[in-house]
């Protein structure tokens, strides 16, 4: 088989990474794929450096095992803290996921931009020199999102709690004016239809998706790596219960396989 056709990996601290996945076969449908959910460590954001590094390694290796040709490391707080590790330690191209924030810092007519992220990516040194080099007169208002990503993993994305959180956490900000809000987690885009309920669609809701998509097109067509094939097949594994995944992934029956394994 030639190495073009080869899978891209992906792998996220959970189900979050399917939002990203979304924009990857969008953009890329004849490509392959193998989605990694280490959802039994969810969430990676309360982990120190060292643990998210450890995971993050093993999470490659399975799949470098599964010949994976590109790596795309579908959560913000491992790309934050392990990706400069990784790409030193592996010779395979690794995409990773940071916030949008220089894309909000366009945006912004108020000069207050909200960033809703997990508390490993908004104390990570990336993390830092992203917002480093902002305009002074950009005031950054950061929120941890604590719990949001258990709740989204233990199927209770509409639940009477999870409201209770985004209320919490984005009500202060709106307080500030802020008129962009940077979705720090790939778990995020899940709660966009909410977001916009509690915000009255009156700010913008920014996620890295679709730029992530993009950067994996431009990187395989950089090593020529790009797959000609028609017809794409996509490999789900997790380490928890499979039923918030098959959920997640209703609409892509046709060509998905969800295996539940212990790693």
């Amino acid at each position: 088989m030639s190495s073009n056709n080869f899978p891209i990996g992906i792998f996220d601290s959970g189900v979050g990474g399917t939002s990203i996945w979304k924009e990857i076969i969008a953009l890329l449908p004849n490509e392959n794929t193998i989605y990694l959910a280490d959802s039994k460590n969810a969430p990676y954001g309360q982990k120190s450096k060292e643990e998210i590094i450890a995971l993050s390694v093993k999470n490659t290796e399975f799949l470098l095992e599964r010949n994976c040709k590109l790596i795309v490391v579908a959560c913000n707080t491992a790309t934050t803290n392990a990706i400069k590790f990784l790409r030193e330690k592996y010779n395979v191209p690794f995409i990773g996921i940071e916030p949008a924030i220089k894309s909000a810092a366009l945006k912004t007519i108020t000069n207050s931009i909200g960033i809703l992220a997990t508390k490993g990516t908004l104390n990570s040194e990336l993390f830092e020199e992203s917002t480093d080099k902002l305009d002074n007169e950009i005031e950054v208002v950061e929120q941890i999102g604590e719990g949001l990503v258990a709740l989204i993993e233990s199927g209770r994305l509409y639940s009477a709690e999870m409201t209770r959180l985004l209320k919490k956490y984005i009500n202060p900000m709106l307080e500030k004016q802020i008129d962009c809000l940077v979705l720090g987690c790939t778990h995020y885009p899940y709660l966009i239809p909410q977001i916009k309920k509690i915000t009255k669609n009156k700010i913008q809701i920014i996620d890295s998706g679709e730029a992530v998509a993009k950067q994996t097109k431009l990187i395989l067509e950089e090593y020529q790596l790009i797959n000609t094939s028609k017809k794409a097949t996509h490999q789900f594994y997790i380490n928890q219960d499979k039923k918030i995944l098959e959920i997640l992934l209703s609409d892509y029956k046709k060509n998905s396989k969800v295996n539940e394994l212990d790693f």
